[in-house]
């Protein structure tokens, strides 16, 4: 890892700095939420309901918040979303503190639990926005690469790698434990974010809300290599949440893992993140960022069908490692391009029409996972129905990538 970046850029050390804490506390809830839903109850539909719930606003508020991005001053955007996901956080601490499992009413208590995860995407989408429409204000264009390597390298060492064996521990203290250290992650994050100086923005000249927002749909219809991209995540992701949706209760069921085997298992897949974070910027600058995207789908569908078919844990968390590696190759060669072909008054918008299609899809997937399962289980049985998903997203995501290799292309100027 270079680390020219960490050593010479103060505001870069302070947004990965947050970055990393608040994915750690976002890497102990990622296991703690369905964690909590399976305490609630065993029915997948109701289980699925809760991802649906915490993706859903990158589908209701991904295109206002690319206006409100791009009006606003990013920075203070960033602390505001994350002590509001603070205060929210420590609200999940009081409600399993007043009902702690078994539940009375689980329809009631999964209900609060998708209402709890709603607002913490809510906001997740404007902070989110916001920190990868900061990036080319805090690093030279030709760090790009290497600065969303690194990033990702973080995030996915402390939200994966960290953060889901840490909450099996933190489990087994005190459910209402790993809520409040997630809370504890969001209030140094916004401090951290707050340390930073950037240049000021000149201020832009408000319009209608629909024109601005407009000005965004319209640059992205022009560009037709990005708005296919985007098309192409939302498929990539919808097909990864119907199958790591379930995995809470694949691995419960199928792989008889408890909370720190399936920590553990989820660290497989954070161990591929870091690695594939660090190497991404090299593969791509050998092979090209085309050959680089449709790289990532071959292991995508390959390591999907390998845990379709598998019940060894070590097989799974195998696949799941080289799965991570495929995700950062796709992640850093399509992020770096979007940053620099989208002129800076327009990133906001852009970003979030880019994610309206990309991030957008992902409950609809959850939702789909949980549907298929709860389905198909009378007829098949449990365990059968639970590898389904993964057939399916290994089917669709082989598909995608016959299609996409014959319609996207990436400029030449690219390819490093």
């Amino acid at each position: 890892m270079s680390l020219y970046l960490i050593r010479r850029n103060a505001n870069y050390r302070w947004l990965m700095g947050a970055s990393g804490v608040s994915n750690l506390g976002d890497g102990v809830s990622k296991l703690a939420f369905p964690w909590l839903a399976t305490l609630i109850t065993r029915d997948p539909f109701l289980i699925s309901l809760t991802a649906v719930a915490g993706y859903l606003p990158w589908l209701l508020f991904s295109l206002p918040a690319g206006v409100w991005t791009d009006r606003i001053d990013r920075r203070r955007l960033m602390v505001r979303a994350d002590l509001f996901r603070m205060v929210v956080t420590l609200g999940v601490v009081a409600m399993v503190l007043a009902a702690l499992p078994p539940v009375a009413a689980p329809g009631l208590a999964i209900a609060g639990l998708c209402a709890v995860a709603f607002l913490l995407g809510s906001a997740e989408v404007l902070r989110d926005n916001a920190a990868q429409t900061v990036l080319p204000a805090v690093v030279k264009p030709a760090d790009l690469e290497t600065a969303n390597g690194q990033m990702w390298s973080v995030e996915r060492i402390m939200g994966e790698f960290v953060g889901p064996p840490l909450a099996g521990v933190l489990i087994a203290l005190a459910l209402p434990v790993p809520f409040g250290f997630d809370a504890l992650t969001f209030a140094l994050a916004a401090g951290f974010v707050w340390m930073m100086v950037i240049p000021a923005r000149a201020a832009p000249v408000r319009r209608s809300f629909r024109v601005e927002l407009m000005e965004g749909v319209a640059w992205i219809w022009r560009h037709v290599v990005i708005w296919r991209l985007a098309i192409i995540l939302g498929v990539i992701n919808a097909c990864a949440m119907a199958a790591l949706t379930m995995l809470v209760l694949f691995s419960q069921d199928v792989l008889g893992l408890g909370a720190v085997g399936h920590g553990l298992l989820l660290t497989c897949g954070a161990v591929g993140g870091v690695i594939g974070g660090l190497l991404a910027p090299a593969v791509a600058r050998r092979i090209g960022g085309t050959p680089s995207l449709w790289l990532a789908f071959v292991l995508f569908s390959g390591c999907y069908a390998l845990i379709a078919a598998t019940d060894s844990p070590v097989v799974v968390g195998a696949a799941l490692f080289v799965e991570s590696l495929g995700a950062m190759l796709w992640n850093v060669v399509t992020v770096s391009f979007r940053q620099r072909a989208i002129p800076d008054p327009l990133l906001g918008r852009v970003n979030s029409v880019y994610r309206f299609f990309g991030w957008g899809m992902m409950p609809l997937g959850a939702l789909a996972g949980g549907l298929l399962v709860a389905w198909a289980e009378p007829s098949v049985g449990r365990e059968a129905a639970l590898r389904l998903p993964y057939w399916s997203a290994a089917s669709v995501l082989a598909i995608a990538g016959v299609i996409g290799a014959f319609t996207i292309h990436l400029p030449a100027s690219d390819k490093k």
